[in-house]
């Protein structure tokens, strides 16, 4: 079980446990299918993403933002976190490698703390971008 950070041992500047992904597989996709029920076939035909004018099928917004939300909560027990949002930013495309990480941007009141966070691909591309607040001890 993860124990939740005191608010007074958390510097702005404290980094999370950064999250690498396996490469992005087919076999992800639609596993994810499976488990999110989002069933576009964007994300698993390749015939109909190339009709659709894009070169293959491509990963799930959602799939990257609950990578990022591991993140937060690999450091903090789900309690613990009062907002997560997430702006999409580029395509993960299958064979991406993601890295996900996050710091501590700003120390507010009733001791919580802001966290940046950033999904990147092996290249350096960010994939998502997005924040969380979390209630420390």
């Amino acid at each position: 079980m993860v124990e939740v950070p005191r608010y007074d041992d958390v510097q702005v500047g404290t980094e999370l446990p950064p999250l690498q992904t396996d490469p992005i597989s087919r076999l992800t996709l639609a596993l994810y299918c499976g488990a999110s029920g989002d069933h576009n076939p964007i994300h698993v035909d390749t015939d109909f993403a190339r009709a659709a004018g894009m070169d293959d099928v491509f990963a799930h917004g959602m799939l990257g933002m609950a990578c990022l939300a591991r993140v937060v909560t690999s450091w903090v027990p789900q309690q613990a976190i009062r907002m997560l949002g997430t702006r999409f930013v580029a395509i993960t495309h299958v064979g991406d490698r993601i890295t996900c990480t996050g710091r501590v941007v700003e120390k507010l009141g009733d001791r919580q703390v802001r966290v940046e966070l950033e999904a990147h691909d092996q290249s350096g591309i960010v994939k998502l971008a997005g924040e969380a607040l979390v209630e420390l001890t």
